[in-house]
Formats: C-alpha cells, structure tokens, sequence
C-alpha cells in the first residue's frame, strides 16, 4: 500500500485548548490511510492528545519553549530539527508568534508546502506582545499560504493588505456538530451530577487567560445575581495560568458557592446541555469555536462586539461592547434569558462550521498542494 502523505501541525503544546482541539476533530475524520498529521511541540510535558496522537498513526517532535532572550538558540534548534526531519509534505504552523522563524528554515529543508495560520486576533499584554508584532513582522511573506479562522485574525496577523489583497484564505474552525445538538437526557444528567436542577445556567467554556477576561464575566455574574429574581449558577469550563487569580476574584466577592470551576472535560459538549445561556466577554478572539459550540447546542450567546462577525451564524448570538458597564450586560442576559431551547445543528452544519465536510476540502488540499478556486 501507498504511504500517507505526512503534514506537521507546529503548536506550543498538545494540550486541551481551542486550535488544539479543531485540529484533533480534523485528525479524527480525514482519511488517515492517505493523509496523516504529525505535531511539533515546544513543551517537554506530555500533552492532554498525546496517546490519542500515538493511537492514530501520529508522531510528535519536541523543540525547546521560545524566549526572546533565546533567539539564536531556537532557530538554531528548529533548524537542527528540519534537517534531520524533513519528509512532510505540507507544514502548517498554528503558532504564528515564531512562524517567521520555522517556516523558512522548514522550506529550506525540502518541506513543499509552508502555511502560516492565522488563530487569534490579538497579543497577550505587555513586552510579549510587542515581541509577537515584532516577529510576526513579514509573516505574509514567509509562507506559501496564509490561513485564518477570521477576517480580524488575518489583519492582526498578516496585516489589512494581505487581507485585501485576497491573499488569505478563510478556513472556518470547524467542530464534530452532531455532539453538540441539543440533548434533554444529557441536559438532565449533567445537571443531576452538578446539583443545578432547579437553577438557571450561564455558562463559559475557555482557558483562564487574559483574552478570555473572566473578570469582566464574574463582574457581569455578580450583578445578574442581585436581580434576586432567579437562582443563577456560573459554569466555568477550562484551565489555565489565571485560574488561581478568578478563584481569588470569586472568594473576595463572596459569590463562592454560585461559581463551579469545572475544569477540562473530555466530554465538553454534554456540558454546554446543562447551560441555559452563554456569555463570552472576550478581549479578542480569532473565531471562538465555543460560540460555534454554544449555538449547535442551541444555545443564547452574549459575547464582545471585539470578535469576529463570522461566528455569528444564527440569531441566538448578540454582541455588546466590553467597555460597557457588567451591569448592562447583566440587563441584557435578564431581558433574553427567556427562548425556546432547540437544535441548530443543521444551521451548523450547512454554514460550513462541520469536520466532515472540511476534512474532504482540506485533505484534497494537502494532497494535490493546491488551494483551488472551489475550495475557496
């Protein structure tokens, strides 16, 4: 039999987070007897996907983390790596920060196909994020396509002539829809096992980071809970570096006992059954696969009006701007709280946002190395 062809997917880790997980989901419906995905990691940890990776048929390579005061030390170590592993077909690099680093080195090794993808539409705060402009500096040059999940995410990335230019292509973050319709026997036992049965749900699923501003969400959580006019809970789905200060946040307000910290779930979509409404005061996004989520489940969604207008496929989503007061949001959420819970999936699915179908267009992609008109 043929060999699969191999494509590097090149991320900080395999950890359980949004890019990590569209690109899962689109691991676990291509057709791996053709086309096989491997990972390059800057983490020396195992990861959340790491024996679901070996299980497929992946491979995962491992380079020291980025630091800006280790420049030379890490180009020297993506370069040692590319000229001793060279036979992808295609490198796809999630982690734009140093794309501009790893890229040309990998091009310059012999791999065919370099893309830069654009994710995120923003940088974290501070001297880091002055870094990431830095080296994103000419990114649009340095890869033979550019991808992004948003027309924002693109600007931030690539910049506003790329964008206008035509040169990026748009590539939905796609999701495995049929988990996520609406389910009332996962409803009801989600709930059981939470003891929220008889409470009304706002619900959050997202790693604790600066983009995500939990903050504003437990202010906006805090004002909706003196309405007195309806038992809340606050379900909070995810982990990261800033749980520990929203626990702290969480504590000072004395709100503790309204607030459940559920973690990472592998099951996420039996989660999102349980909420009553979505809230997602993100400071930036790329295109947040959680609203995806949130409306297959049938679910209200209040977010930012700082993300993307792509995500907004149904009418259960309004925006609102994060520079208003929480309580105005918490006004808005008392005012739409109120809706008939049904299935969007088919809506979903036909607005481009299902693995299958982008499984089918991205593996045509990866094989003939050529992004057609069509696929556009």
């Amino acid at each position: 039999m043929k060999e699969p062809i191999r494509v590097l997917h090149v991320l900080g880790s395999t950890d359980l987070g949004g890019a990590e997980s569209r690109i899962m989901d689109l691991y676990r419906h291509i057709d791996r007897s053709r086309v096989q995905f491997d990972f390059l990691v800057h983490t020396q940890s195992e990861g959340y996907f790491d024996k679901e990776i070996t299980k497929l048929g992946g491979r995962i390579y491992r380079v020291p983390r980025f630091r800006l005061y280790n420049y030379f030390a890490y180009r020297k170590a993506c370069k040692k790596f590319f000229e001793k592993n060279h036979d992808f077909k295609a490198i796809q690099g999630h982690m734009t920060s140093t794309a501009g680093i790893y890229l040309p080195l990998a091009k310059k090794a012999g791999i065919t196909i370099t893309i830069a993808h654009a994710r995120s539409a923003g940088v974290d705060k501070g001297a880091k994020g002055i870094a990431t402009r830095w080296l994103r500096k000419n990114l649009n040059k340095k890869a033979d396509y550019l991808f992004t999940c948003s027309e924002i995410a693109g600007i931030s990335v690539f910049g506003p002539k790329a964008v206008e230019s035509g040169k990026t292509i748009f590539i939905p973050n796609a999701i495995n829809c049929s988990n996520f319709a609406y389910d009332e026997e996962k409803r009801n036992r989600i709930r059981r096992e939470l003891g929220l049965e008889d409470t009304y749900v706002i619900g959050h699923v997202g790693r604790f980071h600066y983009a995500k501003n939990h903050e504003y969400l437990i202010f906006v959580f805090a004002e909706l809970l003196k309405s007195h006019n309806q038992d809340y809970r606050l379900l909070l789905l995810g982990e990261g570096e800033g749980m520990a200060d929203i626990r702290q946040l969480v504590k000072k307000i004395q709100i503790e006992d309204k607030v459940i910290f559920a973690g990472n779930k592998a099951n996420v979509y039996d989660y999102y059954q349980a909420m009553d409404y979505f809230v997602y005061p993100s400071r930036y996004e790329g295109l947040p696969g959680t609203v995806v989520e949130a409306q297959t489940a049938g679910l209200r969604c209040l977010m930012s009006d700082t993300i993307c207008k792509e995500v907004a496929v149904t009418d259960l989503v309004k925006t609102m701007s994060i520079e208003d007061a929480p309580k105005t949001w918490a006004e808005m959420i008392q005012k739409t709280k109120d809706y008939d819970r049904v299935s969007f999936l088919r809506k979903m699915q036909e607005s481009g946002f299902d693995v299958h179908g982008q499984a089918v267009i991205m593996q045509k992609f990866y094989e003939s190395g050529q992004w057609t008109r069509e696929e556009k």
